[in-house]
């Protein structure tokens, strides 16, 4: 990946930028935290009704517009190499050892069968 890039950085004579992927995962972090402010300040605004500020359509707006930058961020990491998906939990296989003993079971260890009792009255 590192060649792929490296040559393509070359070949049209540009200089590539190298970002630190935990740079990434924090800003995104931070733009999560601002976007739960943003939307505790819109409850804040709904519940306590106060009109002489800002309208709560206004944080609401912000929250929809940073969240829509959080999710071009996230693909263009994705697509530019940045960050990596988890891998796919199909691919796991898992194995379990049995080391338990069966347990042999003969006529004593049966349980007996339930008796009722005729006598209703």
């Amino acid at each position: 990946m590192m060649k792929i890039e490296l040559s393509f950085c070359l070949r049209h004579k540009i200089s590539c930028i190298k970002v630190n992927p935990v740079i990434i995962k924090i800003i995104i972090v931070l733009l999560l935290l601002f976007i739960l402010f943003n939307l505790f300040r819109a409850l804040f605004i709904m519940v306590s009704g106060r009109d002489n500020g800002r309208p709560m359509s206004h944080y609401l707006g912000r929250r929809v517009m940073f969240s829509v930058i959080v999710l071009i961020i996230v693909i263009a990491a994705l697509k530019l190499g940045y960050i990596y998906p988890n891998a796919n939990p199909t691919t796991h296989i898992q194995t379990q050892i049995n080391i338990t003993k069966p347990h042999q079971q003969n006529a004593n260890t049966k349980q007996p069968p339930e008796k009722q009792s005729v006598y209703l009255g």
